[in-house]
């Protein structure tokens, strides 16, 4: 009697472990993914070497204007990540390094505005189903002002949080 009992204990730990792990693998392939940031667009939000955690699959559920989202690079296909700062029916102008949507200037204090002084882009209307996306650091990302609004549903993931951060280690020189 006593094994019997022993027996079904193992089996319900044994099944309960299972599920655990299958929901492991779902969520890890089908809602969050894990990515290391590759490139310094994105500088000093995203530094180059932080690993972040992603929610996947967000096409045009719910992108809103300062999500940072992953989509793959129009430039060359790798996987990019960038700021949204714009959306369908939005108007995007650049005036003396200062961004406006709208025609209202957008407080970004993670921009480098000295960095990009005298840079003007637009006026341009974003399109329906596209958000434009801009790197925070704007004097080396490559992002809409050069390949255009990006199509929602070709938004792979917004950033949910860093799992680790490369930033501390570049500071003063790499």
């Amino acid at each position: 009697m006593q094994r019997a009992i022993g027996r079904r204990r193992n089996r319900k730990a044994f099944l309960a472990a299972a599920i655990v792990v299958i929901a492991v693998v779902v969520v890890r392939t089908q809602v969050i993914d894990s990515v290391t940031v590759t490139s310094d667009s994105m500088e000093p939000t995203v530094c180059r070497g932080d690993t972040l955690a992603l929610a996947r699959g967000q096409g045009s559920q719910g992108i809103s204007r300062d999500d940072i989202v992953t989509f793959s690079s129009p430039s060359d296909g790798d996987l990019a990540i960038k700021r949204v700062v714009a959306t369908a029916g939005h108007r995007v102008a650049i005036k003396d390094a200062q961004l406006e949507v709208d025609g209202i200037a957008v407080d970004e204090p993670y921009v480098d505005h000295a960095s990009i002084d005298g840079v003007y882009f637009g006026p341009v209307t974003v399109p329906a189903d596209t958000v434009f996306v801009m790197g925070d650091n704007r004097e080396r990302s490559i992002d809409s002002r050069v390949y255009g609004p990006i199509p929602v549903s070709q938004v792979t993931g917004r950033l949910l949080w860093r799992l680790s951060s490369a930033c501390e280690d570049q500071v003063g020189g790499s």
